[in-house]
């Protein structure tokens, strides 16, 4: 959060989880679980929501550094550890995977088999828990300790006065772990296993620590914030898949319908959530439903899923990842041929414009990347081009975030410009229809990166001149053309020229047309382009005052190879070839230097295509 406060713009995505935390603050619903003594000492009002990204970053809100007890959510992290220490065979001999729409103290098991039926309820747990391997207790409550810590990417302890609370009440579960001692479950005294499942329910985590779990799991196994691995990925499905039909008990339907994300529960007041190759969600808040789930985090993560579009059978047409390549305007220019001081200035300011090349459909999750890459470099940015070229459709939820970040920059003076975002139909009418003066803020599309491109080269040079003013005049003494000619070279050559003006929009070469001149720019601006098969017009250039154009067919003896058109009203000089030839015999060292001149040129516009091809390369 800190580049983005320096950046002087807020995160939407950290918007989005303030908004969330003030409209459930004032939830009052629920009551704190009592049967455990130690845990009724909660205070009802602690609450907190975290976001952590499988790319490491952590959004945060609320009492999220306040420490609670595990408790359930502990039981994927050590049926994963049971799996990878037994193997997947010999823990689903001892434990099902089936859900049983039953509580979660529930004593569920086989009739035949005494098999409990999953892993997430009470009895799945401790038999889970007894098959962690490990030398002595110690050694195996050492294990467990550990791996949460991998999955938390922090030492995390035991609360002591919780785990005697447990210890001291835990007759039920006493009543469990005999059971499974007597269909041979637990093929020991169960009071080990026991002890050891009452110490891992009463280690101490914050909210904070539940995303960054649930964005190990989502990560396959891999802790995104310290890259360390806490289970093998091949057992994440298996974690995963329990926790979608079993971890929030008797709610676990309704969770799937109406929220969709793998998820764990605890009495203290953690919800633990997982979108798979995404992120992880973390919420926090003691006053429980008569399930024992927490009454706003259920809320949170219902609204979480709902806004952001986030249940895991949604699935939209993802890429790897939403941004498909960032670049600057030192790195790639537009098609408007700049002169080599503008160019200099250009090259120094360009790191000021950024393109963002979005890919593939575009939901809240996949655009969280893009925003805060966008927001993190805002420091030095005053313009974000965000590019739709490639990108499929775009969902509402990722249609408020633009928006969101689209007002945010005009507030701090930046400007957010989209391009080639013609078929975004619902994103245009969305972001129109939500735009108001008072917000004083303008949606500003183009019809493709390039022109976006020249509008914020415009800008960064002191802004666009007036449709109306007359552009300023080069002399031909400063024309590039004329580089390195004295007084009377340049009186000798200006005899030769003709004096020539065209309209704007006016047709000044044609394609195809035999090239018989060379012309010098000296008011105005010209483009250079070429008709598609598809009757569309590509841009390849636009020159200024100062530069030459139809050279390089006048140089070969070619046919003109594209069409040229004023776009202002154009002032020029025309050099006929014939002239041009006669040089060799009566002024032989000026028809030099103007052909080193047109090299010059040339080589500095290959030079540049060079970088940009490399830049779109990388």
């Amino acid at each position: 959060m800190d580049a983005m406060a320096r950046a002087g713009v807020d995160s939407p995505i950290q918007r989005c989880l303030d908004d969330l935390y003030a409209k459930y603050a004032g939830t009052r619903d629920g009551a704190v679980a009592t049967y455990i003594p130690e845990l009724a000492k909660a205070d009802p009002d602690w609450f907190a929501i975290c976001v952590a990204t499988t790319d490491g970053y952590v959004y945060e809100v609320g009492d999220s550094r306040q420490p609670f007890t595990i408790q359930s959510i502990s039981k994927p992290f050590t049926y994963g550890l049971a799996l990878e220490d037994r193997g997947r065979d010999a823990v689903l001999q001892r434990i099902d995977v089936e859900p049983t729409g039953d509580a979660f103290n529930s004593i569920s098991l086989a009739p035949e088999t005494g098999r409990p039926l999953n892993p997430m309820i009470n009895a799945g747990a401790i038999a889970a828990t007894s098959l962690v391997a490990g030398h002595s207790a110690e050694d195996r409550l050492n294990r467990i300790v550990a791996v949460f810590s991998l999955y938390a990417g922090r030492a995390l302890t035991i609360d002591g006065a919780v785990y005697e609370s447990e210890r001291s009440t835990g007759h039920r579960n006493r009543a469990i772990g005999h059971m499974l001692r007597n269909f041979d479950i637990l093929t020991e005294d169960p009071e080990p296993a026991l002890d050891l499942y009452f110490k891992q329910c009463s280690v101490a985590v914050d909210c904070r620590d539940l995303s960054v779990m649930a964005a190990t799991l989502a990560n396959a196994g891999t802790n995104p914030l310290t890259g360390e691995r806490a289970v093998r990925h091949d057992l994440v499905d298996s974690m995963l898949s329990v926790m979608a039909t079993c971890g929030m008990y008797d709610y676990a339907g309704q969770w799937v319908y109406w929220v969709g994300m793998p998820a764990k529960s605890g009495v203290s007041g953690g919800i633990l959530a997982v979108l798979p190759g995404q992120l992880g969600i973390g919420v926090f808040s003691p006053r429980l439903d008569a399930r024992g789930n927490s009454v706003r985090g259920v809320a949170v993560c219902r609204e979480l899923s709902r806004e952001m579009g986030l249940h895991f059978l949604r699935i939209p047409r993802l890429s790897r990842s939403a941004l498909r390549k960032t670049y600057d305007l030192a790195a790639i220019s537009s098609k408007r041929m700049r002169t080599q001081r503008e160019r200099e200035r250009l090259d120094a300011l360009g790191h000021r414009a950024v393109v963002y090349e979005l890919q593939g459909d575009l939901g809240f999750s996949t655009v969280e990347t893009l925003i805060r890459r966008i927001v993190e470099r805002s420091a030095g940015l005053d313009f974000a081009i965000v590019d739709f070229t490639r990108a499929g459709d775009v969902e509402l939820s990722a249609a408020a975030v633009f928006l969101d970040l689209l007002v945010r920059f005009a507030a701090s003076g930046r400007q957010l410009v989209l391009a080639n975002a013609h078929g975004q139909r619902r994103l245009l009418r969305f972001l129109e229809e939500r735009l108001t003066q008072e917000q004083g803020c303008r949606l500003r599309t183009f019809a493709d990166v390039d022109s976006a491109l020249e509008w914020c080269e415009n800008r960064l040079l002191a802004g666009e001149p007036s449709p109306d003013a007359r552009p300023p005049q080069v002399p031909l003494a400063q024309h590039d053309l004329c580089r390195g000619l004295d007084a009377a070279k340049l009186l000798r050559l200006e005899g030769m020229l003709e004096a020539r003006s065209f309209r704007a929009g006016e047709l000044i070469i044609r394609r195809g047309e035999p090239a018989d001149s060379i012309y010098l720019l000296t008011r105005g601006a010209v483009s250079v382009t070429l008709e598609l098969p598809n009757g569309r017009h590509k841009r390849l250039a636009t020159l200024s005052a100062g530069m030459t154009f139809g050279e390089l067919a006048v140089i070969d003896r070619a046919a003109r190879g594209a069409d040229l058109r004023a776009d202002t009203v154009v002032e020029c000089y025309v050099l006929p070839i014939t002239a041009l030839d006669a040089l060799s015999e009566t002024d032989p060292r000026t028809k030099i230097t103007i052909l080193e001149n047109l090299l010059r040129h040339a080589s500095r516009t290959v030079n540049r295509l060079n970088d940009e091809v490399a830049a779109l390369a990388e």
